[in-house]
């Protein structure tokens, strides 16, 4: 479960996806800089995001396509950084409940110490992170630290991901789990890949946490799509590019079109879905 820990005007609740699919958000902060990021996260709240992962811009962001490599770049020109990124969520955490996930590349991290980023990460109401290049094997003293601040730990599995590591990484996982649709890096594509299915009918059989599919995913249909099979679709590229496109003055506006436009494809959840959910994520702690 994803609960708020560090704000008492903020009561504890779990992470529960309002439709089939839910939507998690990403974007990348400081583009076009972080005022603009702050009005975006609060319009992708409003519109119905039911997690937003605000990305850590990086200089080598080696799994992301040119669209978020372009971010990043603007990004980082700009002076943004992992402590301006914590900054812009202890902002955000006071206008919206909408689960916040730091995403980030482990270099930023690193720098900035485990212990370190786990207190702050907590101080500032955010959910959990998600460390794009960080293998489960290696990630024990993340691990510890971010269990210790009672933060969520999200990991990527790709359809190349072997049966042992599948259950390593749901062992490792709070939350959900987010599931790489296809090899490659992340950009809108016209196809949802085969992959994806097969990917999350394999999670299955080893955790009952939600699982959220991404890389690709840019079109209502496609995500509508994804909630045949999967909790939850991430949409990063086409929100990057929307705000690229729109421009500081449009870009919050811009956005919530957007994400309106991929929730018209999402059903309800039944309220007896809803209970089963839950008892899913609690037996899955």
């Amino acid at each position: 479960m994803l609960r708020f820990r560090s704000l008492a005007a903020l009561s504890t609740m779990s992470l529960q996806f309002k439709g089939r699919p839910g939507l998690v958000a990403y974007l990348t902060c400081g583009d076009p800089d972080l005022e603009t990021t702050s009005e975006v996260v609060l319009a992708l709240s409003h519109a119905g995001a039911d997690v937003i992962e605000l990305g850590v811009p990086f200089s080598d962001p080696v799994a992301d396509g040119p669209v978020i490599q372009r971010a990043s770049e603007r990004a980082l020109r700009n002076g943004t950084t992992l402590a301006s990124v914590l900054e812009l969520a202890r902002q955000v955490r006071k206008q919206s409940s909408a689960a916040l996930i730091i995403f980030s590349y482990v270099n930023p991290v690193l720098r900035f110490g485990f212990t370190r980023f786990c207190a702050a990460a907590a101080d500032a109401g955010v959910n959990g992170a998600l460390i794009t290049d960080l293998p489960v094997e290696e990630a024990g003293e993340y691990l510890r630290c971010m269990r210790a601040r009672e933060l969520e730990t999200i990991f990527l599995v790709a359809p190349t991901s072997t049966e042992q590591r599948l259950r390593l990484i749901c062992e490792a996982s709070r939350g959900f789990i987010y599931a790489v649709s296809r090899t490659g890096v992340t950009g809108a594509r016209e196809e949802l890949a085969a992959d994806a299915r097969q990917l999350v009918s394999r999670l299955r059989k080893c955790t009952r946490l939600p699982v959220a599919v991404g890389f690709g995913i840019s079109t209502p249909q496609q995500f509508g799509a994804v909630g045949e099979f999967a909790d939850a679709a991430v949409v990063g590229s086409a929100i990057v590019r929307t705000i690229e496109n729109a421009g500081r003055t449009l870009a919050a506006v811009a956005v919530a079109k957007f994400v309106e436009s991929l929730l018209a494809r999402s059903t309800a959840v039944s309220p007896g879905s809803v209970k089963s959910n839950r008892r899913a994520l609690e037996s899955a702690r």
